[in-house]
């Protein structure tokens, strides 16, 4: 039980450091190998066909684009 304690604070310890070291540097959280874009992907799916999933997706978000470009036209202010 004492080495269960001892590795669990060990680990407390070491993440407290790391987020004390993250706070006093005020840096963004990135990525260490550039994502997708350092492999030439240009996006996650590159099916040239979208699933019916992602339609729907994307049919959302139209219509929220829609509705919040009304709104802007409609907007008094």
């Amino acid at each position: 039980m004492s080495t269960f304690i001892f590795a669990f604070l060990f680990f407390l310890v070491v993440v407290l450091a790391m987020s004390v070291g993250y706070i006093f540097q005020q840096k963004t959280i990135a990525g260490s190998c550039g994502g997708l874009g350092a492999l030439g992907i240009a996006k996650a799916c590159d099916c040239p066909e979208p699933c019916d999933r992602k339609k729907m997706r994307l049919e959302k978000e139209q219509a929220r684009q829609n509705k919040l470009n009304q709104w802007k036209k409609d907007q008094i202010l």
